[in-house]
């Protein structure tokens, strides 16, 4: 038995540490190619997760050259099987059929990266942290192509090895984590190997080790733009051009930097109307931000949270004249044996701009590793400095159980003035048999923690925690709609840090998944009273009753020329509790006029019959508010490289009031006869965008873009004011940028 150990043993890395072999990557697996490659066809089913082999064979091969890790994919699919042919955009992740190549490129179990292709040559690709969160803002250089007949389609990559920074190997052979996986776009289903699901706590970490030989590429890139703005309204024309410098000598240091950085005008990001006392998050698409920006993360189970949240840089000056202009920054990778680190700086000019810098450090171990990130903001138009430092563990003492531990704190120094602020956050994660599972997650921020002026933190002040017992249910009858059915009940608490009870709630949950390939989710939460300690902006608590809401979505891909996606819901809230409930409906038809062609056009309405509203000091009004959006637009992806699009987006909000309240010291919201006024709100955003992808990471954009925005003090018919929304006009672009990446 030892014996044939070592000899499976001796075959597998005379297999892997082959010499060097090269690939065509033409879409068409050639025998001889591939013969040396590893050879794998034990494809799982994990959605559903049920470990069972696929519906249709699967087998792939996986081969490490100079140039790069290939794989190759072979996936068998009659006719009797639906083929989608939908062209996508990049990073779209629209029900097709596609395959995954994932890579851990240290085996250390912190940082992936997700490479995809469709059966239509798309691609899609992004970072994996935290064991299971994907960015897919990043975007990388590699190469891909798919082929294909009647019965099977295939796909092989390339993958280049200066693609992401890796840490000094001495010996011939290195050790990578790998995952790949196959899904039917017509189904759902998708089939992995090795059996590892990111429906899991544990993701990352069950990689497959795989050994290969070590490779070693270095890369300079210069991408320089030049753009073009001209503005119909003011007709000015404004010039301007930057550029991105990548390096990488070696595997073991990355230099990034950016000169002049456009802020993504050829990105249009969703209207949001937000009357909250928080801030809404929106992640960062320019190039320079997003590279290699993994060892950045740190986050805490607070949504969206980060010590570094990027779109802070460039962001509005802080005297409020508009947003700041980029001087340059500069991003350091690299590793020193198994400690890996991260450099970042950045300059905003004139008196209110800003300078960040963050220092990260990570050592990992063979179930753990260890973490600092420390950033410092200097905001001299402030006259304010901001230091944080923070701490992450992540630990993974078995197969069942992953631990994630945050310490934070924060000192900021305004006017001579000095506060310090802490947080800690746990998050454990235990998977037991037969798909039952528990988690168990304790936050604790201080009122005085502030981290906004370089990171994302939604809220301060929370003492939150809960625990939730989960079941997935995979073997479901054959006659069945569903392929899987995943139930969620939590039990929490939130006190904020002056020890005031914001709510204990119950929630149920289940997600869905269909064997039509649809998608299915339903929540219900019940509140306990609570106060709301935002709404008056620190002028004392609100006193709120019990409430409840609840949500329902349901997502079909698209099944011969349509597809929709659904969005119910239901609540109660404000000082009437569960006396007035009110509703939102969201849907979203999608038309296919061809593979490469389609329309959408999304309608949502609500209604808050008793909206809490801040006017001023401890004065709030109570509104019948009512929301309408009209969302419509088209995908034209011509070619893989060229795309044309339209988004439009009409938002209106219309309040009526109902009463206006003082609230005393004791939280409660008392009746005024103080004059608060109904509002209106419209808000229009429309873009045109032309993409020609002239080489990899190299585009031209043509985009025209309106919009604009404006708040009245009356209300008005909803219908009229969606009418009046498409004449404002604040904003009348047209936008012609070209930048180009230069690789020796």
């Amino acid at each position: 038995m030892i014996a044939s150990r070592a000899g499976c043993v001796g075959l597998l890395l005379a297999v892997l540490a082959t010499r060097a072999f090269g690939v065509d990557i033409d879409g068409r697996i050639d025998a001889d190619e591939w013969r040396e490659g590893r050879h794998i066809t034990d494809f799982r089913k994990t959605q559903p997760l049920n470990g069972e082999p696929g519906s249709l064979a699967t087998e792939a091969w996986i081969l490490a050259t100079p140039d790069g890790l290939a794989v190759a994919f072979r996936n068998f699919q009659p006719p009797s099987v639906p083929r989608n042919l939908q062209r996508v955009q990049r990073d779209s992740e629209e029900q097709v059929d596609r395959i995954n190549v994932m890579i851990d490129f240290d085996g250390d179990r912190r940082t992936g990266y997700n490479f995809r292709v469709t059966s239509t040559a798309g691609i899609y690709d992004a970072t994996l942290t935290n064991e299971t969160e994907f960015n897919k803002d990043w975007d990388g250089n590699w190469r891909h192509a798919v082929g294909g007949d009647a019965n099977e389609w295939t796909a092989e990559v390339l993958i280049p090895w200066h693609i992401a920074p890796m840490r000094e190997n001495t010996g011939d052979v290195r050790t990578i984590g790998i995952y790949l996986d196959r899904v039917v776009g017509s189904t759902g289903e998708r089939v992995a190997w090795p059996l590892a699901s990111f429906e899991r706590p544990r993701f990352l970490s069950d990689f497959a080790p795989l050994e290969v030989t070590s490779y070693k590429q270095s890369l300079l890139a210069v991408t320089p733009y030049v753009s073009s703005l001209y503005d119909a309204i003011d007709r000015d024309n404004e010039l301007d051009a930057g550029v991105d410098l990548f390096w990488k000598p070696n595997g073991q240091l990355q230099l990034s930097a950016t000169v002049n950085p456009d802020f993504g005008q050829v990105e249009a990001d969703e209207l949001v109307v937000n009357f909250d006392a928080t801030e809404t998050f929106i992640s960062d698409k320019r190039p320079f931000f997003t590279e290699n920006q993994g060892i950045f993360e740190f986050t805490t189970p607070s949504d969206f949270s980060q010590l570094l949240y990027t779109r802070r840089i460039g962001g509005p000056t802080d005297d409020g004249q508009g947003a700041a202009d980029i001087i340059g920054a500069l991003k350091l990778n690299g590793s020193i044996g198994a400690t890996k680190y991260g450099v970042f700086g950045a300059d905003e000019a004139d008196a209110a701009g800003r300078s960040f810098g963050a220092l990260r450090l990570v050592r990992d171990f063979q179930e753990q590793n260890l973490g600092i990130l420390a950033t410092r903001v200097e905001r001299p138009y402030l006259d304010r400095t901001a230091s944080v430092v923070g701490i992450d563990h992540n630990w993974r003492p078995t197969a069942r159980w992953n631990v994630r531990t945050r310490l934070i704190g924060s000192e900021i120094d305004e006017a001579g003035t000095s506060i310090s602020g802490d947080g800690a956050t746990v998050w454990a994660d235990y998977e037991m048999d037969h798909g039952w599972r528990q988690q168990w997650i304790g936050m604790h921020f201080s009122n005085d923690l502030e981290i906004n002026d370089a990171g994302y933190l939604e809220r301060n002040s929370t003492n939150y925690a809960h625990w939730q017992l989960n079941r997935r249910f995979t073997q479901l009858p054959v006659e069945s709609r569903y392929a899987s059915k995943d139930w969620r009940w939590r039990v929490s608490t939130s006190y904020n840090d002056a020890g005031q009870l914001m709510n204990h709630q119950f929630r149920i949950s289940r997600e869905s998944r269909l064997r039509n390939g649809s998608y299915e989710y339903g929540q219900i939460n019940i509140n306990s009273a609570g106060v709301d300690d935002l709404l008056t902006r620190g002028h004392g608590v609100v006193n709120l009753p019990p409430n409840f809401n609840s949500y329902f979505e349901y997502e079909r891909p698209r099944q011969g020329n349509w597809a929709y996606h659904v969005e119910l819901e239901a609540n109660s809230g404000g000082l009437s509790g569960n006396d007035k409930v009110g509703y939102s409906i969201n849907l979203e038809p999608t038309y296919f006029i061809s593979d490469a062609l389609n329309v959408y056009l999304g309608l949502y309405t609500s209604r808050t019959p008793d909206w809490l509203v801040w006017q001023r000091d401890n004065l709030i009004g109570s509104f019948d508010g009512e929301e309408s959006n009209f969302n419509a637009g088209f995908n034209w992806v011509m070619t893989n490289r060229h795309e044309l699009r339209l988004k439009l987006q009409a938002v209106v909000v219309n309040a009526d009031i109902r009463q206006g309240y003082r609230v005393d010291l004791a939280g409660n919201a008392v009746p005024t006869d103080e004059v608060v006024e109904d509002f209106s709100v419209r808000n229009l955003g429309v873009q045109l965008r032309y993409r020609f992808e002239i080489a990899p990471l190299s585009y031209l954009y043509i985009v025209y873009g309106r919009g604009g925005y404006e708040q009245r003090a009356e209300s008005d018919d909803r219908g009229r004011l969606l009418r009046d929304t498409f004449s404002l006009r604040d904003d009348d672009q047209l936008l012609v940028k070209l930048s180009y990446r230069f690789e020796s």
